[in-house]
């Protein structure tokens, strides 16, 4: 009832997508389906339709539904271990780790840093996602919030550490609230003055930044500077699952006390099968990448042109914001009910109070016809409900994910 009340009740569509393209069938509240645009999909590169991912899932299928197991028992195929090669191979790390989801990587990851590691510090930028929050809380760590990206409140808390502890910094390379990019090489270089591990969390990144899409650590050329980057399967990659690389100690570390890893059952054949086939294509061309940031980069200045607020951003992420959740929420239904547009609105707890927003999301399936869409849908909303334009809202402080 008070989620209700304060507009922050949510309600999930039924989404049937149209393969090759950006659209999808929604069946909205009355019972009705319509035709929509998405522009909200993690889905980036599109690539969870792409023909050579299809191809792989359907050989795939032949070995069954499920893996039969967790990975201790009898869940580890010859499918799994070639896919850790390829990520392990694609951020140029020894070794990497499967598992369920992106979330459960992170929070399994950390939590065992935190616990096993004796008196261990874990510094945690202040926008970080709810996965590493939540697994840092529960490690029993010792917890330090640094300023988010300030390397140099980062390396005040480190000097401020009398005793030597063992230390690890984590944090984003994408951050997906606010699209803004973290300053990798300057908080890598604080962290490795004071001897403490890196991890950092690459799942809005991969697939769609560097050489190869390997992320942003990559596109820096700082491989060698971090000890474990953490990725998704779940969102350019079009399939499903998350993943840690890093040494081969580190990653048996894991492996070895990760109860997130040890008691879950592995990845369905046919989901490695699609994550590896698409990472594969990835590596080998730049062509969904080239128009991902293309589109990104017209959808941005058409908005902008409109005068509708968006958060300044380097990354590929749109941000644009409303500031209040129940005329997001009603600006939301508007854009489906009238313009065949569908955006999800993002509240409290993911952003603070008063920052409410859509986060548009653009993909290579997208076409001219559904950019000058969204545009004019969002304009049309925005005389609507006589929303705040550029001036008229003030730009949030901080966000969180």
């Amino acid at each position: 009832d008070r989620l209700r009340t304060e507009g922050r009740y949510r309600l999930f569509a039924e989404i049937e997508r149209i393969p090759g393209t950006a659209k999808a069938l929604i069946k909205r509240q009355d019972g009705m389906s319509r035709e929509a645009t998405i522009w909200c999909s993690n889905d980036y590169l599109g690539m969870a339709a792409h023909p050579e991912v299809i191809a792989a899932v359907s050989e795939a299928a032949t070995y069954g539904a499920g893996s039969g197991g967790t990975r201790n028992i009898s869940g580890t195929t010859s499918m799994h271990v070639a896919l850790e090669r390829e990520l392990a191979s694609w951020h140029r790390k020894e070794a990497a780790l499967l598992f369920s989801s992106g979330w459960v990587s992170n929070f399994t990851a950390l939590a065992v840093l935190g616990s096993v590691l004796p008196e261990c510090v874990i510094y945690s930028d202040a926008n970080n996602h709810n996965s590493m929050i939540e697994d840092i809380r529960r490690s029993g760590a010792t917890v330090r919030i640094f300023n988010h990206n300030d390397a140099a409140h980062l390396e005040s808390l480190l000097r401020a550490e009398e005793s030597p502890r063992p230390r690890v910094v984590a944090f984003e390379s994408v951050y997906s609230m606010d699209g803004d990019i973290a300053p990798i090489a300057e908080l890598a270089d604080v962290a490795r003055r004071h001897d403490a591990l890196t991890f950092v969390d690459e799942v809005h990144a991969v697939g769609m930044y560097g050489p190869e899409g390997a992320g942003i650590v990559a596109r820096e050329g700082l491989e060698s500077e971090i000890d474990i980057v953490q990725g998704t399967l779940g969102k350019a990659v079009g399939a499903m699952g998350g993943y840690i690389t890093g040494s081969a100690r580190l990653i048996d570390l894991v492996r070895s006390y990760g109860t997130g890893f040890i008691f879950t059952t592995s990845l369905a054949p046919v989901v490695v099968a699609a994550a590896h086939s698409s990472i594969r294509h990835l590596r080998s061309t730049d062509e969904e990448r080239i128009a991902l940031h293309t589109r990104v980069a017209n959808v941005r200045a058409a908005i902008e042109a409109e005068g509708i607020p968006t958060l300044p951003a380097e990354s590929h992420l749109i941000p644009v914001i409303l500031g209040d959740p129940t005329r997001c929420r009603q600006a939301a239904r508007l854009l489906l009910d009238h313009h065949g547009i569908y955006v999800q609105p993002i509240d409290y707890p993911t952003v603070p109070r008063g920052t409410e927003r859509f986060r548009i999301t653009t993909s290579p399936l997208h076409t001219d016809a559904d950019e000058q869409a969204l545009v004019a849908g969002l304009a049309d909303i925005w005389e609507r409900l006589e929303l705040p334009r550029v001036g008229e809202l003030p730009v949030p402080i901080s966000s969180g994910d």
